[in-house]
């Protein structure tokens, strides 16, 4: 999992740099503007890096981790597809369309992983 994990947090920050440029935080109407996003970044960020740590020391919650990780790269991609199918012009360009489905690409890798290796924990 550890290769999936860090493919999915890397194409999360740097979706985040990206959303920096379009002001992702008009798009999410957050409230403080560009501090509610810098606060988010500040929550998020921590957790998914601990979770990175867990992953590569192979710890009991690394799976857990593995979930969230993959789920925040599949609702990365979700989210800007609805928001592009409702006619929005932000994150049009070609290497923000290829970030956001990095995301997605590497949330799925991330997910399919994580279920695989708890199937054969299971087993």
């Amino acid at each position: 999992m550890e290769k999936s994990y860090f493919a999915t947090l890397l194409a999360l920050i740097v979706h985040q740099i990206d959303a920096a440029y379009w002001h992702e935080w008009d798009l999410f109407h957050l409230p403080g503007g560009v501090q509610g996003y810098l606060l988010f970044n500040l929550l998020a960020l921590p957790v998914l890096l601990l979770g990175y740590r867990h992953v590569v020391l192979g710890s009991p919650q690394a799976r857990m981790y593995a979930r969230i990780c993959a789920a925040l790269g599949i609702a990365t991609f979700l989210i800007h597809a609805g928001f592009a199918v409702a006619g929005e012009r932000s994150f049009h360009l070609p290497l923000s369309i290829a970030i956001i489905a990095a995301c997605l690409l590497a949330g799925l890798w991330l997910g399919w992983l994580g279920w695989r290796s708890r199937r054969t924990a299971t087993a």
